[in-house]
């Protein structure tokens, strides 16, 4: 399957819990109340999406990325408390070695360790793996960010490694980055049925 950045533009993702559909500019008011009162829940995070210009910055950034083809982002909507809970994105989206990352995912504190996530993540690699026939995906995160990491461990994802010092932050000095993935080969024969079982 020939897969182009065309693909993406009016994809819906969803189950009976949580729908992802393609973030808009207009999503900057379904997003404030989030920007607003969630102090301190991208602190790991090199753009964040906190406060009325920091959530603008946020959103054209993504935008002008998605219309380079190198993102596509996502806005998550939560189908059980009927809100909008965050954001997610693929990026990195490389098609020649059918790779691509996932991430810059944040939720509201009040939707942390509802399942939400896990409903997300089952759609996002469901459709990598599955329609877009990619063979990796990958996953990164600040080596500090135990929480993050747990998450990503609890889905499935192995640990490649970590790249040291690799990136720049926010208050200055450098951070180290883990690195995880899970493999076309480990989603079909192992990771969507352990998923699944954890829904």
């Amino acid at each position: 399957m020939e897969t182009t950045p065309e693909k993406f533009p009016n994809v819906t993702l969803e189950d009976d819990r949580v729908l992802l559909r393609p973030l808009e500019e207009n999503d900057y008011n379904n997003l404030l109340p989030l920007a607003l009162n969630e102090q301190g829940l991208w602190f790991y995070s090199l753009v964040r999406p906190e406060g009325e210009e920091g959530l603008k910055n946020y959103i054209s950034i993504a935008l002008a990325e998605k219309a380079a083809g190198k993102e596509f982002p996502f806005i998550v909507f939560d189908k059980q408390t009927n809100e909008y809970s965050g954001s997610t994105r693929f990026y990195d989206i490389n098609l020649s070695y059918r790779t691509l990352q996932l991430g810059y995912t944040w939720y509201g504190k009040k939707f942390h360790g509802t399942g939400l996530n896990k409903h997300c993540k089952f759609l996002l690699l469901q459709f990598a793996f599955e329609v877009l026939e990619f063979e990796r995906v990958e996953f990164r995160a600040d080596t500090r960010n135990e929480r993050s990491i747990a998450a990503m461990k609890s889905i499935g994802c192995k640990v490649d490694g970590v790249l040291r010092n690799n990136m720049p932050t926010v208050e200055g000095g450098r951070r180290s980055s883990i690195v995880l993935s899970i493999l076309k080969d480990e989603w079909i024969d192992e990771v969507k049925s352990n998923l699944m079982k954890k829904l």
